[in-house]
C-alpha cells in the first residue's frame, strides 16, 4: 500500500502501479520533503526504526505513512 519512498540516497521510489500523472507528482513531491528532511539532519531510517530530531521511533509499532507521524506531517503539509 506504499506509494513512494524516500531513500536515504536521495533516491525516490514510486510505486509501479501508479498510472495518474498528478498522482506520480504529488507522490514525487511529498517525499522530495522527506529527502530535504534527511539533508537537514532531522530524519533518517533503518531497517528497525525512524529518527526523527533525535527520537526513534519503532517501525514494528507505527503505521508507516500515517498523517499523525511528525515527519509525515510536515510532508502532507508542505508537498
Amino acid at each position: 500500500g506504499v506509494l513512494g519512498k524516500a531513500n536515504n540516497n536521495g533516491v525516490i521510489v514510486i510505486n509501479k502501479d501508479i498510472k495518474d500523472p498528478k498522482k506520480i507528482q504529488d507522490v514525487v513531491d511529498h517525499e522530495k520533503v522527506h529527502i530535504q528532511q534527511m539533508k537537514d539532519g532531522r530524519l533518517n531510517y533503518d531497517d528497525n526504526n525512524v529518527y526523527w530530531e533525535g527520537k526513534k521511533y519503532s517501525r514494528a509499532s507505527m503505521k508507516e505513512g500515517a498523517k499523525n507521524l511528525p515527519w509525515e506531517k510536515e510532508a502532507y503539509q508542505n508537498a
